[in-house]
């Protein structure tokens, strides 16, 4: 059986969903968000919607990527 993350079944705080904004916004994915959060990306997804932060890629250079010149 998997492991659960250290966050699982906890409520949010506000800096947590701060800090979820701010990941989505830089285009990180679900589930590095959910490693740096310990949540599950079912949990990411989840709270996402709830805040109406979209997950989806914007169109930039994926994370962790740079643009070749």
């Amino acid at each position: 059986m998997a492991k659960k993350p250290g966050n699982s079944g906890k409520q949010w705080t506000s800096q947590q969903e701060q800090q979820l904004k701010q990941l989505a916004a830089g285009n990180t994915p679900t589930r590095v968000i959910g490693l740096k959060m310990e949540r599950t990306p079912a949990a990411i997804q989840a709270k996402a919607s709830e805040l109406k932060v979209s997950l989806k890629p914007t169109n930039q250079a994926p994370y962790g990527t740079k643009k070749k010149a």
